[in-house]
């Protein structure tokens, strides 16, 4: 039962309304009743619910991480006590605890910048979520505070840094890839990994096609064999919404090189998937443990970021981080070098248009196209 229903019934039966005008006026003021206010009534209710609602519809994951936020902003007020004497409640968050708040993580904690703004939105999220006050105030002095901390080299690299954006040319080394790893010289089992045909096929497929797409690993994990849509062209792929952003059908064309054209590594796993016992119509990706067996549970987020980067690994693709992102990065960098419209690489990948993220990418892409050195007489 919503608080709307709680309110006032399971069938919103109408409130009787008394008109003010018709009330005696007791100057003693010692009978009077006050009178409910019904619209302010529902309001209040309609608000709790929306409340509750946003909270059922947020992701898990942003629910974990913002939790663990709130966490953090507990331990800082724990340091915070023992230092002044004081036990500051959580509800306090004002210009100077956000400042702090800063401070504590960048100094104490030696958190990286970009975690350090993660964990401002995650207070703040929480904090209006519990019914605290937020100033707007407050957020604007925390990040304020967080800007030349962004600008410190040394601070940037406490994170893992950013995802190193893959290339055709990389696909191609991870599609080539031998099939048998030897282990390294000082390792203690001596095994060789071997990646069955099945797995090879299956990895190709799906790092083509996430390439080809701008896709997300969740958006790869959820995405059915119904959503990939032979045409003449190629194929029409459906992206399925994740995280409350909007699904997208986009069109990917055949490649140049077998080994990475998105449509050829998708009908050549498609045929081995049905032979090795998948059902028609299932996930389009899914697991296949060391043996080259097939499973049946759908590849989940994780693994498909995990299949990218053991791929990589066993390509030799060492010194950069390769992660789920690598390949959205790469569609839009490779595809801005290779002069793609800017709006076509945008609805690929299914940025919003005044992503930031996306923007840096394009940046990235155009770093070398008319150059301020080109053509100068140096």
């Amino acid at each position: 039962m919503t608080a709307v229903e709680e309110a006032y019934g399971t069938a919103l039966e109408p409130v009787e309304v008394v008109d003010a005008e018709l009330v005696e006026d007791d100057a003693s003021g010692a009978d009077a009743v006050a009178v409910p206010d019904p619209v302010a009534a529902v309001l209040a209710a309609l608000d709790t619910d929306a409340k509750a609602h946003l909270d059922d519809i947020r992701p898990k994951k942003t629910k974990d991480g913002y939790a663990r936020d709130w966490e953090i902003w507990g331990e800082f007020h724990d340091w915070l006590a023992e230092r002044t004497g004081t036990r500051l409640p959580l509800s306090k968050v004002t210009v100077g605890t956000f400042v702090s708040f800063v401070t504590y993580l960048d100094q104490v904690v030696e958190a990286p910048p970009n975690t350090i703004e993660r964990r401002i939105t995650g207070v703040t999220s929480e904090a209006r979520r519990f019914g605290y006050s937020v100033p707007k105030e407050a957020t604007e002095a925390a990040r304020r505070a967080l800007k030349p901390l962004k600008l410190d080299e040394k601070r940037m690299k406490r994170g893992r840094g950013k995802a190193a954006a893959v290339t055709p040319a990389d696909l191609r080394k991870m599609a080539n890839a031998p099939r048998e790893r030897q282990p390294q010289p000082t390792a203690r089992r001596r095994r060789v990994f071997h990646v069955s045909e099945l797995a090879r096929l299956r990895d190709q497929a799906l790092h083509a096609l996430k390439f080809a797409v701008a896709g997300r690993n969740e958006e790869m994990s959820i995405m059915d064999d119904v959503h990939v849509r032979p045409v003449e062209e190629g194929l029409m792929v459906h992206v399925p919404s994740v995280k409350g952003r909007p699904a997208r059908d986009v069109p990917v064309t055949y490649g140049e090189d077998r080994a990475t054209c998105p449509v050829r590594c998708w009908q050549a796993w498609q045929e081995a998937k049905l032979a090795a016992g998948a059902e028609p119509g299932g996930p389009a990706f899914l697991p296949v443990d060391q043996w080259g067996h097939l499973g049946t549970a759908r590849l989940s987020p994780d693994g498909v970021g995990r299949a990218l980067a053991r791929s990589a690994q066993y390509a030799g693709l060492t010194g950069r981080r390769i992660t789920g992102h690598s390949a959205r990065r790469g569609l839009v960098t490779t595809g801005r070098k290779k002069g793609k419209r800017v709006e076509k690489l945008r609805r690929q990948g299914g940025w919003s248009a005044n992503s930031p993220v996306f923007w840096e990418y394009v940046d990235e892409g155009e770093a070398f196209e008319d150059a301020p050195t080109e053509g100068i007489g140096l």
